[in-house]
Order: C-alpha cells, then structure tokens, then sequence
C-alpha cells in the first residue's frame, strides 16, 4: 500500500513545487483535482488534453520525484437543479474522464450530487427520512428519474475512455452518502461504481468503518481510500446528535469536526481499518486528506505522514510459513 495526499492543501504553490513539498514528506502518490470544489490549480483540463508535450511534462515531474498520480478528482454536483451548474460539472466529469485516459489513470474521485425535489427545484434537497411519506415521493424520484439515468450515461462514457473505476465519496448532503447507498447506485449502472472511502464521513453518522470495509470490500467496490480523522464532541452530540450545521469554524459547539489522522481515533483504530483492508484486497494508496481547523497545514500532514507511517505495511505479506 502507498501513502499519498489530496493536494488541494497546496493550491497556493505551483505544480512542480507542490511536488517537491509532496516528496519532501516522504509520500510516493499525489490525488490531484481537476475543478469543481477542489478546484484544478494543479491539472487544468483545458491546457492539457490533446497536449502530448504538456502531458509529457506533467508525467514526468511525477516521475522524477518518484511519485504516482493516484487518480483525477472532479467533485461536484452533476445532479444540481440549476442547469448551469449541472452541466458545467457534467463537462467537467467528461473532460476529466478524457484526460485521465491520456494521461494512463484508470480512475477518478468524485460525488455522486445531489438533485432537488422536483423538475422545477432550484436547489439541492437532501433528504434524511422516509417520513411524512412525500420525503419518500422525493427521493424515488431523485433516484429513479436523475441519478440513475445520469450515471448510466456517465458510466458508459467512461468504459468509452477506458476508465474503469468511479470512486464516490460517500457524503452527507449527496445521494450516495452510506455504504447502501453506494451499492444501490452500482447495481443500478455496473461495476464502474465504488467508493473513495473516507473513514471520517462514516465515523460522524455513526457508521463503523471497518464493517464498512468488510462490507464493501466483499463486492470489490473500494477503488481509493481518503486518509482523514473526525473526533467526535460527546457533549454537543448527545444534545444535537450527527446532523449537525453549526459553521466549520465554532468548534465549541460543534457535533464532530474533521481532524489530522490521528487525533480523533487512535492507532488501534486506525490499524484495524487498514488491516481490513488488507483482508479484503485493498492494496493502493492512502491518500490523506488534511482538513484539520487545529493545524497548520504543514504540521498537520506531517503529523498524518508520521502516524501512517509507523502502522502501514509496505511489504507484501508473506508466505504462511507455520501451517
């Protein structure tokens, strides 16, 4: 397994120095985005398809820093209500799948969105129960009538260019949010479907990551992995349970906030997650996504380098010499 980073966190530095910095934690694989909420600071689609010279350079400043592109991130809300939003992050995901076709990445980071209410919504509607029963009406329809159809087409553009994994975060506020969720999405449009899993997202609804894992990982359907904590306030939450929209920044009444690797469970937890794994046939990258409001961003990856670092394997297991 590799270790890597989401290099959002880096957007102020140029391409080539963001890898320095990048190679200089000791890391061996960047996730880099392409627009939408991560922005495309360093791989700007535009510039770089059908550009085989500025392809070549970008691979190989990679290359020479021993570094791996881990996958292409587009995340956005291709379901969004409003049009313009809609299909400006629909281009995107096409362009983004023709471009990792030309650059040899075989997989993209992305949210499933998430539509409004009905034809004429102007905003997102997540909904977050079954009761009183138009939720319900709501959400078949955002299933039935825009997100299935939607990824059908999108997961066939993407066999068109040879991408074989779309690996969905699993978000509150997007219709994929829980590992059900997922697998709905995939029996519905094919094995392209799986999940960039990020542990924090399920620790704050109470979901166990490892089962998680188990569970998913069964199916084949873990195509990358974030690297990023969440502690949990039991105070506030005991109060105002995990649905929580209190702003990022007033921390003493939040619910849970993201943290460092680290810093929200400890390394039993963390061992576990990356045992599990390991069990299930996960062996690419870690890539640690540093959204900590407590640290810098300088200090609070190195200390996720740090701690993954003297708990992942890096070797092949061997064989079992005692049986």
């Amino acid at each position: 397994m590799k270790l890597g980073v989401f290099t959002p966190l880096f957007q102020q530095l140029s391409f080539d120095a963001m890898l320095d910095k990048v190679a200089a934690c000791g890391l061996e694989a960047v996730e880099i985005g392409t627009g939408g909420y991560p922005g495309d600071a360093h791989c700007k689609p535009d510039l770089l398809l059908n550009n085989r010279e500025a392809q070549h350079q970008f691979k190989q400043s990679l290359t020479e820093r021993g570094l791996i592109l881990s996958a292409l991130s587009c995340h956005g809300n291709p379901l969004h209500p409003d049009q313009t939003i809609a299909e400006r992050d629909q281009r995107l995901l096409l362009k983004t799948l023709q471009l990792a076709n030309e650059l040899g990445v075989d997989r993209l980071c992305l949210f499933s969105g998430c539509p409004g209410e009905g034809p004429s919504a102007k905003y997102p509607n997540w909904v977050t129960c079954a009761w009183p029963p138009e939720y319900s009406e709501v959400l078949k329809w955002q299933w039935e009538e825009r997100a299935i159809p939607y990824w059908q087409q999108a997961a066939a553009s993407a066999r068109k260019y040879g991408i074989t994994k779309l690996a969905f975060e699993m978000h509150p506020g997007f219709l994929v949010y829980n590992p059900e969720t997922l697998i709905k999405l995939r029996d519905a449009v094919g094995p392209e479907i799986g999940a960039n899993f990020d542990p924090s997202h399920l620790w704050w609804q109470g979901i166990d990551p490892v089962e998680a894992i188990r569970f998913l990982g069964s199916q084949k359907a873990i195509y990358h992995f974030h690297a990023k904590d969440v502690a949990i306030d039991n105070h506030n939450r005991n109060i105002k349970g995990v649905l929580d929209t209190t702003p990022y920044n007033d921390l003493s009444k939040r619910s849970w906030t993201f943290r460092t690797v680290g810093y929200g469970h400890g390394a039993d937890d963390w061992k576990s997650i990356i045992s599990m794994l390991q069990i299930q046939g996960y062996d690419y990258v870690m890539s640690i996504e540093h959204e900590d409001p407590l640290a810098s961003i300088d200090e609070g990856l190195g200390k996720a380098v740090q701690f993954l670092q003297q708990i992942m394997f890096k070797q092949s297991p061997a064989e079992i010499w005692w049986a």
